[in-house]
Parts: C-alpha cells; sequence; structure tokens
C-alpha cells in the first residue's frame, strides 16, 4: 500500500499533491486521491477535513473546483479528496449507468457477493485512507477529523459521521454537506444503489446508510450543517426537508442542526463554492477546539 506522488503544486502558500495506491478495499485496484498540506503542516500534525464528491466524479472536482483551499490554509487545515468509486474493477455492469457502478459508488460496503470485493468506499474511506497517510508518515492529526461532501457525497458525509456517533468511536468532529441525498432509501438514486450493492436492499440500506432515518436514533449532540439551492433540478432527490423534521422530531435543535435554504441556487460547484468559506468556517470550529 506505498503512496506514489503523481504531482504536486504550491497553493495559497501549502501543497496540493495526488498520490496513487493499490487499494485493498477496492480490490487491490489503484486508487487516486488529492491531499492539500496547509504551510503550517511543516511545523507538526494539523487536523483532516475529508471531501466527498458526488456522482460520475473523481478526486479532482472538489479539489479544482470546490474553492475550499483559501479558507483550508487560513485556518491549517488538511482537506483529502479520495475518489468516488474503484476504477477498473472490471465487474460486468459497472459502467453501463452514470449514476452506478463506476464514480458511483455511494460510500457504502457492498454486501451483494456481485460488488462486495470492489465496492467497499465506506471502510476506504474512514479506515484505510487514514492508515494509508500515516503509515507514509504524512503530517496529519486524525484524532481531529471532520468529513464534508456534496450530493452523494453529501449523503455519504451525514451518514459516515451519524454512524461513528451511533457505533460510539466519533471518529469525525463534524459533518457537512452540499445538497446532499438525505433519504436515499426513498429516491430513485438512493434505491437503484442500494438494490444493487447491499444483499439486503433497500431495507439494509435504510438502516445504515439513510441520513434521515439514522439521525432519529443518535442521542447524544450533534454538528450539521447542511446547505442546498431552491433552483435545483434535483431537488427530488435530496430531501433536506425530511432530514431537518426527523432531526427536530429526535430534538436536535437549530445550534445542532442547521439546514439552510439557499435562494435561487442550483446543484453545481458555482452553488458549492458560493458557500465553501462557510463550511470551512463551521468545521474549523470543532478541529481547532
Amino acid at each position: 500500500m506505498s503512496l506514489e506522488k503523481l504531482s504536486s503544486n504550491k497553493h495559497y502558500e501549502g501543497t496540493l499533491a495526488k498520490y496513487k495506491f493499490r487499494s485493498a478495499d477496492l480490490g487491490d485496484t489503484y486508487t487516486q486521491f488529492n491531499l492539500f498540506l496547509p504551510a503550517n503542516a511543516a511545523q507538526g500534525k494539523v487536523p483532516v477535513l475529508v471531501y466527498l464528491a458526488g456522482l460520475t466524479c473523481t478526486e479532482d472536482n472538489g479539489a479544482q473546483k470546490g474553492g475550499f483551499m483559501r479558507d483550508a490554509a487560513a485556518q491549517g487545515i488538511a482537506l483529502l479528496f479520495p475518489d468516488t468509486s474503484p476504477r477498473g474493477a472490471g465487474i460486468d455492469g459497472e459502467d453501463v449507468d452514470w449514476d452506478f457502478g463506476s464514480g458511483a459508488g455511494f460510500y457504502l460496503n457492498a454486501t451483494n457477493p456481485k460488488w462486495s470485493k470492489h465496492y467497499n468506499m465506506l471502510s476506504h474511506v474512514t479506515q484505510e485512507l487514514p492508515q494509508v497517510l500515516e503509515k507514509a508518515g504524512l503530517p496529519l492529526d486524525f484524532t481531529r477529523q471532520s468529513i464534508f461532501g456534496h450530493s452523494m457525497g453529501g449523503h455519504g458525509a451525514l451518514t459516515v459521521y451519524l454512524a461513528s456517533l451511533l457505533s460510539g468511536t466519533k471518529q469525525y468532529r463534524s459533518a457537512s454537506a452540499f445538497a446532499p441525498i438525505c433519504e436515499p432509501s426513498e429516491v430513485p438514486w438512493g434505491t437503484k444503489a442500494f438494490s444493487g450493492y447491499l444483499a439486503g436492499g433497500v431495507a439494509e440500506g435504510k438502516d445504515r446508510y439513510d441520513a434521515t432515518a439514522m439521525i432519529g436514533k443518535v442521542k447524544g449532540a450533534v454538528n450539521i450543517l447542511v446547505d442546498y439551492g431552491t433552483a435545483d433540478n434535483f431537488l427530488y432527490q435530496l430531501h433536506p426537508d425530511k432530514f431537518l423534521e426527523a432531526a427536530r422530531v429526535a430534538g436536535h435543535d437549530e445550534v445542532q442542526v442547521r439546514v439552510r435554504k439557499q435562494e435561487g441556487y442550483d446543484h453545481s460547484y458555482y452553488f458549492i463554492s458560493t458557500f465553501a468559506s462557510d463550511h470551512i468556517h463551521f468545521h474549523a470550529n470543532f478541529l481547532k477546539a
């Protein structure tokens, strides 16, 4: 699992580098990720904020278009950008549809035998990547870690964070999302993914990977920020209102779960980059506490 550095660019006095390694969690395929290290990483370990991208995306979309680095550099926070699925697994059907298979790993661990060797983005993001980066000696403090994402990646960020709270590991200090798929067990993108990747289908997905179902099970405090646009063409796939309702019923107030409706914004990186600074500063409150 040794890292190979593919490129490196100076950025806001820090460094954005692309790496490659052979992933056991992704069926021994090669995977790539981008890592931004702020300048202060030269003096010691820095907190980590993980960004999960959406359907059809790669490790490059957030790094190149998100507009996160200026504020992350100022706050002294590293940014980690994984890919969205395994690549080149050679599974029949993985490249047929844009919303399933390659570029659409949904940040779960597949239990359907057809997909279970390669499609394990949950363990790849939460376990394998931190282990590989720590073994490589990079100056990252994974005891101070938060997570955010967009669309499918917003779903990933919310469910990974909530799962860490429900399991008691509390791996992440906060989560935020841009236009996340909040109730995947009730919308086409999610039911397609759950029916394909999971042996237990949608029922298994709702129990383990549905943020709206999960938020109701969390009894302690949470730190969540969600933004979505009123002009989002995919709003019918997202259900942020259902997530907010479930959070309030569970007793999570405006301080713990904040869902903001942004007038006129769509699903694109123009929307994401507009509110990128808010999200970096939101996480800085917890990563630097």
